[in-house]
């Protein structure tokens, strides 16, 4: 079975009674006039490859349908929600999300609707979960610069750069890392606040490793070679278990932007 995302680009203008379509879907359809809010609407799907088309769906058929369904969902309540003075909480976007899944239920010809994913920023994504208990997962990414050696005592020297490289200097080398830190939760939970899951990331990750020599700064990576699968396997452990009302879904790590490794723990 095959999963296939489209990213669905609009904007819309609050102070408007409704927007102007545009022309240019890269960019943003509807495209409004003015300052605007840009969302970015990333939708899942699930099924099977047509064998005369070779597709799951048409993508166009994608856009076509989100714009016609799920954008007037999003509109109709940011201007209802302007005019009364009143801010879009986390709950109301799990809302805005669940509302306009079972407004594309049923859309996509064969395809089924696997998850729906919001951008909040370039940094920040929430996404609803349609076939796997209903979940709602918010993930947002972090930052951290370090050094580190990678090398195994028990190896000689020349199998050590034979295993490693150049990644074997002993005087190390450094990475401008990249963390997500994904977690998990059901809808109607109670009120999300961003402000304290960025406050339990940095203090329990992102402090312990910023612009720190892994191997002899972090007591943990004096006996674990700290490549970039076990960075992620770090900070797993050490932030499962820390948020209220939520569980750790998954902590990915990126070395550089072509190396990355996920994990999802035991």
């Amino acid at each position: 079975m095959h999963r296939l995302s489209r990213q669905v680009r609009f904007s819309i203008n609050p102070f408007l009674a409704s927007d102007a379509l545009g022309s240019n879907s890269f960019c943003s359809m509807p495209s409004s006039e003015g300052l605007s809010l840009f969302f970015e609407l990333t939708v899942e799907l699930e099924g099977p490859v047509e064998p005369s088309s070779g597709f799951v769906i048409n993508v166009l058929d994608i856009d076509k349908q989100v714009r016609k369904f799920a954008v007037p969902v999003f509109a109709k309540c940011i201007r209802q929600l302007f005019h009364k003075r009143k801010y879009i909480s986390f709950s109301q976007i799990q809302q805005l999300l669940k509302k306009s899944s079972r407004c594309l239920e049923g859309r996509f010809g064969k395809a089924k609707l696997r998850r729906l994913t919001l951008s909040l920023n370039p940094l920040r994504k929430i996404g609803l979960d349609l076939q796997e208990e209903k979940m709602v997962y918010f993930s947002e990414k972090f930052e951290f610069a370090a050094t580190h050696t990678l090398w195994n005592t028990k190896f000689s020297k020349q199998k050590n750069f034979q295993m490693f490289g150049k990644c074997a200097n002993k005087s190390g080398h450094g990475h401008n890392y990249i963390v997500e830190v994904i977690i998990e939760t059901a809808p109607g939970k109670k009120r999300f606040r961003i402000a304290d899951f960025e406050k339990i990331v940095t203090g329990k990750l992102i402090s312990i490793l910023d612009h720190k020599n892994l191997n002899k700064d972090v007591p943990y990576f004096s006996k674990v070679i700290p490549t970039v699968e076990n960075l992620a396997v770090f900070g797993f452990n050490k932030l499962a278990g820390s948020f209220k009302d939520a569980k750790l879904h998954c902590v990915t790590i990126w070395e550089t932007d072509k190396t990355f490794c996920s994990y999802y723990g035991q």
